[in-house]
């Protein structure tokens, strides 16, 4: 066998090994083969670190409806919905974390009311002679002082897309990208006259990519070697739904404490570090705010003037 061929026969194992290799792929090092707690994010950790509140606030989540009306693209399905259709179970954990709120059940109430039915009813069966029957004293149910309202009102699927890509003689590498954004909004309503104590609004992005390498080439006259492989990165929207949540949860804690809706514990816990990030950032978003009404007011008086 002469080196020409020796070389050929190399790269053809090089191809078979590799091939076989992506038919049994194993899974990558991240991949757990047992169910795990779902991950905290930043969020997370904003939200579990806010200061203790004077006293918890006893809350009533009925829905937090998808209002984005966005399905996954076709051919992956034209019936399953882009974002989670269990935002409310996301919204109450949240609300839970964050130490400032007491959620009640409201979303399945009915099913709570059944099940107290049948308490009562097993202790003061029908055919008990009435002498006999004690009253079932169940605690009453708990009255909520705040309703949080809102939903998932955006998904804007290719935000952003983009790739890059480059093959010198037959060997390359090729790379895409894709962002999508989720918005949800969150408003605390008084139930004692109905007034919006406050209303957030949070967005976040969904970041994807691609990565394409492969190989075509000639190794001889009539022999051509061509080996592909690849690997995509999709961020889950269900997680990003869940930061957008608590990131609405710590706003709103955070408002509701500046507008004396509720208070903290202690006045020194306004210098905690995560109070004053959220402080600035609706700073930040008041500041341009007025910038853009500064700008959209100036302009009636300066289009007179390019006109003369």
């Amino acid at each position: 066998m002469n080196a020409s061929s020796f070389v050929r026969a190399g790269l053809l194992s090089l191809g078979l090994l590799t091939l076989g290799g992506c038919a049994v792929m194993q899974p990558p090092a991240e991949v757990l083969p047992t169910a795990q707690l779902t991950a905290s994010t930043r969020t997370t950790r904003d939200l579990t670190a806010l200061p203790p509140p004077k006293g918890r606030v006893a809350v009533a989540v009925y829905g937090f409806r998808d209002q984005t009306g966005q399905y996954k693209a076709s051919p992956d399905s034209s019936f399953s919905t882009s974002v989670t259709q269990g935002a409310a179970s996301i919204l109450v954990k949240a609300l839970k974390d964050s130490g400032w709120f007491l959620p009640l059940e409201r979303e399945n109430l009915q099913n709570l009311l059944t099940e107290r039915k049948i308490v009562r009813a097993l202790e003061n069966p029908q055919d008990r002679a009435p002498a006999a029957a004690t009253a079932t004293q169940l605690p009453q149910l708990l009255p909520a002082s705040v309703m949080i309202e809102g939903g998932v009102i955006a998904y804007e699927s290719n935000v952003r897309t983009g790739g890059a890509g480059a093959r010198y003689l037959g060997v390359g590498l090729s790379s895409q990208y894709r962002v999508d954004q989720v918005t949800v909004n969150l408003r605390s309503v008084d139930i004692r006259n109905g007034q919006i104590l406050n209303s957030v609004s949070t967005t976040k992005t969904i970041f994807s990519y691609e990565v394409h390498p492969s190989v075509f080439k000639f190794v001889g006259f009539k022999d051509l070697l061509e080996l592909e492989g690849g690997m995509t990165r999709n961020e889950p929207a269900q997680l990003c739904v869940k930061e957008a949540i608590e990131a609405a949860v710590v706003h709103l804690v955070v408002q509701g404490a500046r507008d004396q809706v509720w208070a903290f514990r202690d006045e020194k816990d306004w210098d905690a570090p995560v109070v004053q990030s959220y402080l600035r950032q609706s700073a930040d978003q008041a500041a341009q705010l007025e910038a853009a009404v500064s700008t959209s007011q100036a302009l009636p008086a300066v289009a007179p003037a390019l006109r003369n």
